[in-house]
């Protein structure tokens, strides 16, 4: 029996995700106060013929992290390791939350270069899974990473990066919890700095036809389409020599609580309970929206609150195929019986040379649909994916999807590079799943 806190924690206890729309009663639950503690319950398990899995907060909402035999909780694995400012570079133990390194690197002066919006996630879920934000020339956090650390199968911690064991660190960093547990990530990093954002409603045959000229103009540009509407809110961030602005109390209210939480929270509610009141709901919310502009360190503007429980579909497409399939998306929704309370949305990445990540040798732009937690979502996702399959789409790795590996084995010149090296790192498949088994073969 392990001791300490690397002990048994819980008796089949189960564990669900943030929207709930996945479940898993593991043999035992446990939470490292170390890396060697991480070490012995991996050596354990494997020992026992146990898989090992690790889970962060639930934001993913594929069963990625889910497992019938040990879950690992890194959260005690937490805080900033170690700051070099001649490097730009910051380490990080994995269970440390977004949140958390966000607001510590600003105390220091310091700030990631981009974001997902939102910061809820442990540093080693976010980037294992591909979490990405908008941006022009800045890529995913997985594509911020200079080095990492992760447990191997036979219980070995391996130190990757360009330098050392190149081929795990270019696969490592979007690893979908296939090759280890992660357990300390080194970010690039720079002098904090501001951005403003400038809001604006647009008409969706507008943003579409000028999507390319946003793209150009914008370091960080996106826009949300409300189904049911010819309307749309854009979002553009560009850096900015401040002071801070942060937006004020009644357009703070409006983002906040009308489109992200408490009157959206409502309103969907009445859209589940009367799907035939939604179009309605979806053209007075869209028009809600005013213009404002505002300036404040990077976290603060990339990322929002999102109180308000939904299941979500996102693919990223090249590019060049985005307004094409997303006009094909709004021509589906249009003359379908589909009710969408939620708003579509939409972002780019530039290309980046991770094995599996989703804009991996491509320049790629993003399409995110989403429902409202406890509504029927599949004949709305399923005829979206048909969209996104055909131009060739690659979904995110923790979002809902029904693609195998035949298919991805298509749209990642790469696949097999990543295959291979699970087959190395972890024959016995101590760190399988269901779902690895279904997106990366058996």
């Amino acid at each position: 029996m392990a001791t300490g806190t690397a002990a048994q924690k819980h008796q089949r206890t189960t564990w669900h995700n943030w929207a709930g729309n996945i479940t898993a009663t593991p043999a035992r639950v446990v939470s490292p106060a170390s890396v060697g503690e991480l070490q012995e319950a991996v050596r354990r398990a494997a020992e026992e013929g146990l898989r090992v899995k690790a889970v962060g907060t639930g934001h993913s909402f594929t069963a990625a992290a889910a497992t019938d035999g040990v879950l690992v909780r890194p959260q005690a694995l937490a805080g900033i390791l170690s700051v070099d400012r001649a490097a730009g570079t910051v380490t990080v133990a994995a269970g440390t939350a977004l949140k958390d390194l966000n607001r510590a690197l600003a105390a220091q002066g310091l700030s990631l270069t981009n974001m997902g919006d939102i910061m809820e996630q442990t540093v080693s879920g976010a980037t294992s899974t591909g979490t990405h934000g908008t941006g022009r020339d800045s890529a995913s956090i997985a594509a911020q990473i200079r080095g990492l650390e992760l447990v191997t199968a036979d219980g070995r911690v391996l130190a990757c990066s360009e330098k050392e064991n190149p081929e795990v660190f270019a696969a490592a960093r979007l690893g979908i919890g296939a090759l280890g547990i992660v357990t300390a990530i080194t970010f690039a990093v720079e002098p904090l700095f501001f951005l403003t954002a400038r809001e604006e409603p647009m008409a969706f045959d507008r943003v579409t036809a000028e999507f390319d000229q946003h793209v150009a103009e914008n370091e960080h540009f996106e826009f949300y389409w409300f189904p049911h509407t010819g309307n749309c809110n854009t979002k553009r961030n560009n850096r900015s020599q401040g002071p801070a602005a942060p937006p004020g109390a009644v357009s703070a209210w409006v983002e906040d609580e009308l489109l992200s939480n408490g009157v959206f929270q409502a309103v969907n509610s009445l859209g589940r309970a009367v799907p035939a009141a939604v179009p309605a709901i979806a053209r007075v919310a869209s028009r809600a929206l005013s213009a404002r502009t505002y300036t404040d360190i990077p976290y603060k503007v990339f990322t929002s609150p999102r109180r308000v429980r939904f299941v979500e579909m996102e693919y990223a497409l090249p590019r060049e195929r985005l307004v094409e399939a997303l006009r094909e998306l709004k021509a589906m929704v249009d003359r379908s019986p589909l009710r969408i309370s939620f708003p579509v949305e939409v972002r780019t990445a530039p290309a980046d040379d991770i094995t599996l990540s989703t804009a991996s040798g491509r320049e790629s732009a993003y399409i995110a649909v989403h429902m409202y937690k406890g509504t029927p979502y599949q004949a709305y996702f399923t005829a979206a994916e048909r969209i996104f399959t055909a131009h060739g789409g690659r979904p995110h790795w923790g979002k809902v999807h029904t693609r195998d590996a035949e298919y991805l084995a298509g749209v990642y010149p790469r696949f097999g590079e990543f295959t291979a090296l699970r087959d190395r790192l972890d024959p016995d498949r101590v760190f399988g799943n269901d779902y690895l088994r279904r997106v990366l073969g058996a």
